[in-house]
């Protein structure tokens, strides 16, 4: 029976300032580059970044960032994805870059679904028929994961310096956890999440990760539920530089899994909700 989770003690104040780093940017998009609001709520309003290929049955890759970074601090990246072919849909949480709202774990969660929703029926309508799978970096693998494991519209997931237990990673964020009554059921449960993702999954880690060191990259790679799943370790990178490290190749790997979700898959259908 599937955990219903609640995340109300991650969202304590003490907690969610360890978690997040948001800032306000308004750094214009860059040429070739579109920006959309994406309404969550009544006075909430996500910022996206997308970098959109001329083919309009290209993959869509839907990207959740860092804690610290923002959808501008891929403006270099995105046009790298596009030259791969690859359609790149960026988007910031509440507090981030132009969003408004004021960032949180459930919250986090939760717009991740509404985000979904919103890029799919924005894609149908833009005559935009390929797939769309979901790519989640470092804290962004938490939305990644939570669409993976429930939503029908997630042709396949990515992961980048991910999460799989919440307790070590608060505790490097300087949290008492014990103090603060959290244990591992309060977390985040990215570890039973990717046990319940049947899409084509690809996991990569830096190996001298100490943020989130590559063990729980291991974690996640043996409990992913998808019969086709691969994993990357990144030799000699840390937490923070596996693309400086790989520069194209790492694009190139990507595009290579993506071939692989489009051809278990075949084209998506025109208006798919999750």
């Amino acid at each position: 029976m599937e955990q219903i989770r609640t995340y109300e003690k991650l969202d304590r104040p003490e907690v969610a300032a360890a978690l997040f780093y948001p800032r306000q940017d308004t750094t214009p998009a860059p040429d070739g580059a579109q920006d959309h609001g994406i309404e969550m709520e009544p006075g909430v309003v996500l910022g996206g970044r997308f970098f959109l290929t001329a083919d309009p049955a290209a993959v869509n890759l839907l990207f959740f960032h860092g804690n610290g970074e923002v959808v501008s601090d891929y403006d270099d990246v995105g046009p790298r994805y596009n030259e791969q072919g690859i359609s790149f849909l960026a988007v910031d949480y509440r507090g981030y870059g132009q969003s408004t709202g004021t960032p949180a774990v459930s919250a986090m969660i939760e717009d991740a679904h509404r985000v979904l929703r919103w890029v799919t029926a924005w894609l149908a309508g833009q005559g935009r028929t390929g797939q769309l799978v979901v790519m989640g970096r470092s804290l962004g693998s938490v939305s990644a994961i939570e669409l993976a494991a429930s939503e029908e519209a997630v042709a396949g997931l990515i992961v980048e310096s991910g999460i799989a237990r919440t307790l070590p990673l608060l505790h490097t964020l300087g949290l008492e956890v014990q103090a603060l009554g959290i244990d591992e059921a309060d977390g985040f449960g990215n570890l039973e999440k990717i046990g319940r993702v049947q899409k084509p999954t690809y996991i990569l880690h830096a190996q001298h990760d100490r943020i989130i060191p590559l063990t729980q990259a291991e974690e996640l790679q043996s409990l992913c539920g998808a019969r086709s799943k691969e994993f990357q370790m990144i030799p000699g990178a840390d937490h923070n530089n596996i693309v400086a490290l790989t520069g194209k190749l790492y694009f190139q790997a990507i595009k290579q899994f993506l071939k692989r979700v489009g051809k278990s898959h075949g084209p998506r259908r025109s208006g798919i909700r999750g």
